[in-house]
């Protein structure tokens, strides 16, 4: 299973090809390990966790994004992501995380899309509203956004 956009390639992390992040980091994200272990539990977790993020053109893994588990009965998942500092401002996060909201949409068990930054974290913020993402609530230093499916419809 892959998604490709014009200038990406998503591919669910699989313990196989965690090694394409160790290449290319020091370390893994917990959230990675995590998502392996689970997987090894529980097969049908397969693509509602981080997908690796890699550039067409040179097959450089650039980031990771994805789900935080599969929907639940609340017919919801909440999104992540992140792009490495070589990577970032080219508009990578909101190429990928749009491609990635678009598959799960194409599941009836997914209604809305959930996600969450900081305030101060005006990249982040910047690429949840060009997605169409809408604040749901502010509270402390995080903000919560929320996409449902017939918002995306009406678009």
């Amino acid at each position: 299973m892959k998604i490709e956009t014009k200038r990406l390639l998503l591919v669910p992390c699989t313990e196989e090809n965690v090694n394409m992040v160790l290449e290319r980091e020091q370390s893994v994200g917990n959230h990675i390990y995590q998502h392996i272990e689970k997987l090894q539990e529980d097969q049908s977790q397969f693509g509602w966790g981080p997908w690796l993020i890699c550039n067409k053109e040179n097959t450089l893994l650039i980031g990771n994004a994805g789900f935080k588990g599969k929907p639940g009965i609340e017919r919801s998942v909440e999104i992540g992501y992140g792009i490495m500092d070589d990577a970032r401002n080219q508009g990578y996060a909101t190429e990928a995380v749009g491609a990635l909201i678009n598959w799960a949409f194409a599941f009836a068990s997914v209604e809305q899309i959930h996600a969450e930054c900081l305030v101060t974290n005006l990249p982040s913020i910047s690429v949840l509203e060009k997605i169409g993402m809408r604040k749901r609530k502010e509270a402390d230093d995080r903000i919560k956004w929320i996409l449902k499916r017939t918002s995306v419809n009406e678009a």
